[in-house]
């Protein structure tokens, strides 16, 4: 019974500390009504910020900002169309009026895709290059010259290893698209006190997954989005130019670099056997 209690009192100990380690900060994370991003706002919230939830679907956004303050910690949901100026505008304005600045911006909305090029409308081409690519830019375009001006912030990009191995033509043009807008801001922001960090997550178990190929049995082992969120949350005190969930990907895309004809292989081999379990 000691021993039990003395755990206890360590592990009170240890979320008390954690939830010091963000106290202050106030962070915007985008595509926030599910997934990476509900969980992403939770755990930046349980590490003490107080958190902007912002993404389209009202309803889901409002029900994870309740799930935050019921716990006891400080959120507030906007629903916010990332690709409409406006509306980040507006985003940006009611934060600003509620908290006076943004600290963290956690570019993380974004959409799936599977669909082969020839069967994409014009429409859904450019649906997803505005929520997956400008929709971040415009995040970072509003909140950058506030950070700018206080010499004071944190960026992390949401993009996929899906900009290392290309899978599907639209989603990994998008997601390498956003890679190399955040290097390369990486680079421009050198001195300027403000970090530029990526998380590149492989398959992890959200509802974008479910329209993944792959099985039943496949879905279930997947790492739950809370490994990337908690990657987020330390990327906002201990930045890194990239990181790879989970890690073991990166060998992966060291064998895409090294042997891309052997990778080529490979997924012709998953295409074929997809093809033949559908039939």
């Amino acid at each position: 019974m000691r021993v039990t209690r003395a755990r206890r009192q360590r592990e009170v100990a240890k979320e008390k500390a954690l939830s010091q380690v963000l106290m202050g900060e106030v962070a915007i994370v985008t595509g926030a009504s599910s997934g990476i991003g509900a969980d992403a706002a939770w755990e930046l919230a349980r590490r003490g910020a107080t958190v902007v939830l912002a993404a389209r679907r009202a309803g889901e956004l409002e029900a994870q900002a309740s799930r935050i303050n019921s716990a006891g910690y400080r959120a507030v949901a906007i629903p916010t169309d990332v690709t409409d100026a406006l509306q980040v505008h507006r985003l940006m304005e009611q934060t600003t009026d509620m908290f006076g600045r943004v600290d963290v911006l956690v570019n993380n909305a974004g959409l799936g895709w599977l669909k082969p090029l020839v069967e994409s409308s014009i429409d859904e081409v450019t649906q997803i290059v505005n929520v997956n690519l400008l929709g971040a830019m415009f995040m970072t375009r509003a909140v950058l010259p506030g950070m700018l001006e206080r010499r004071h912030g944190a960026l992390i990009f949401v993009t996929s290893v899906s900009s290392h191995i290309p899978l599907d033509p639209l989603y990994s043009a998008t997601k390498s698209g956003l890679r190399g807008f955040s290097l390369a801001l990486h680079r421009e922001l050198d001195g300027s006190n403000i970090s530029v960090s990526i998380v590149s997550p492989g398959f992890i178990r959200t509802a974008m997954s479910k329209h993944t190929p792959l099985s039943e049995n496949m879905q279930r082992r997947l790492p739950g989005p809370e490994v990337v969120a908690k990657t987020i949350a330390d990327l906002v005190v201990k930045p890194r130019r990239e990181v790879i969930v989970p890690g073991f990907y990166s060998a992966f895309i060291g064998v895409e670099r090294v042997f891309p004809s052997l990778v080529d292989l490979v997924m012709r081999r998953s295409r074929s056997f997809i093809r033949r379990s559908r039939s």
